[in-house]
């Protein structure tokens, strides 16, 4: 009984030594001016979407740009809500560090698709399933979808094969174009050979490219890979070829 009293009273005194010395560490003097803003953006392989130089702009129209003002007058819950409306901006997180900074660290929406739709629509679809506007400044390589593109199907079908493709080294990096045609069927043209893949319909997509990934090892790279059309992958464990006339 005493050593459980003497074990709980320890236990007791540690953890309040920590946190009063965690406090005191975090603690940021009264009248402490902000000295600079540091921007951290996230998935760094996307940057240009969002800059600095925007970031300040926007704080600055809003009158919330933080250097040179007291970290006490900056309320960083509001420039967290202000960024969060920026159309490329997924989540942000903004905070004061006891050195004098405010940090601000920005998740960006990733487009994954380009849709250019032959009813007229033209917009990115991104990692989360939601459309972007064509204002995006996208700098990456996205596969471009064209054909009779219906939102609701861009939004649940293709948003899922493009999610497949942003997560495949290899078909990321081949497939340049997906065409929808008017019965919701695709075919995909890729970036290297002159031939095209019919999928038919997307339904088990991932197991449609592994026979056309096993082909390309297997046959194209004996025969050649202009020696075919079309590639057809529609029915299951069939792989048809139609030959360049």
């Amino acid at each position: 009984m005493i050593r459980k009293i003497l074990w709980f009273t320890v236990f007791t005194l540690v953890s309040a030594y920590l946190l009063i010395a965690v406090t005191a560490f975090n603690r940021i003097p009264a009248g402490e001016v902000c000295r600079d803003m540091v921007l951290i953006i996230k998935d760094s392989v996307y940057t240009g979407f969002i800059t600095k130089e925007e970031i300040v702009s926007i704080l600055e129209k809003k009158e919330m740009y933080p250097v040179g003002r007291t970290l006490a007058s900056i309320h960083t819950r509001a420039i967290e809500e202000l960024l969060s409306k920026h159309s490329l901006i997924n989540k942000v997180e903004c905070y004061k560090t006891p050195s004098g900074k405010l940090c601000i660290e920005v998740s960006q929406r990733i487009p994954i698709l380009r849709i250019m739709s032959a009813g007229g629509g033209n917009y990115y679809i991104d990692d989360r399933g939601e459309e972007m506007p064509l204002d995006s400044k996208c700098v990456a390589h996205l596969p471009i979808v064209t054909g009779k593109v219906e939102k609701s199907f861009a939004m649940r079908d293709l948003y899922k094969f493009g999610v497949f493709l942003q997560q495949d080294k290899f078909w990321n990096a081949q497939i340049e174009q997906i065409n929808v045609l008017p019965n919701s069927t695709v075919e995909l043209i890729p970036r290297v050979g002159n031939h095209i893949v019919y999928l038919g319909r997307l339904t088990g997509f991932e197991e449609k490219l592994e026979r056309v990934k096993i082909f390309y090892r297997k046959g194209l790279n004996r025969v050649g890979w202009n020696k075919y059309s079309r590639i057809n992958v529609e029915f299951d464990n069939q792989i048809i070829c139609t030959k360049r006339e």
